[in-house]
């Protein structure tokens, strides 16, 4: 028993290492890539401009490195595309006013269909 705590101890030290040694702040770089994830081509079907070679989607990517290159946040960044190409140019829903519901109902189908199944095992029991 004393090997096995002696081995937990050992893991918890390598992992607070592990976090430790992260970089807390994410690089140009990485937030570049993470923000071209999440929007959407103007030009094509369901790509995000990370993965399209389209024209549009080349001006996108080149206008995100700018704008974190200025010292814009995320936040800021994902606006400003919203502002120009309006709400589908990000490839998740807006989780505010009506986008809500495209999180919302997905949700209350699946809870629906778990609350039904188990009352129907319930019965059968």
């Amino acid at each position: 028993m004393r090997s096995f705590w002696t081995w937990v101890g050992a893991l918890v030290v390598v992992l607070a290492l592990c976090v430790g040694a992260a970089p807390s702040v994410a690089t140009s770089a990485s937030r570049i890539n993470h923000l071209e994830t999440l929007v959407r081509c103007p030009s094509c079907e369901d790509l995000s401009v990370a993965v399209s070679n389209a024209t549009s989607a080349i001006a996108v990517r080149h206008e995100i490195t700018a704008d974190v290159r200025a010292g814009r946040s995320d936040n800021q960044i994902l606006t400003s595309l919203e502002d120009a190409y309006g709400t589908s140019i990000l490839l998740s829903p807006p989780t505010s006013g009506l986008g809500i519901l495209l999180w919302a109902v997905p949700l209350g189908v699946g809870l629906a269909v778990v609350v039904a199944v188990v009352r129907i095992a319930r019965r059968r029991t």
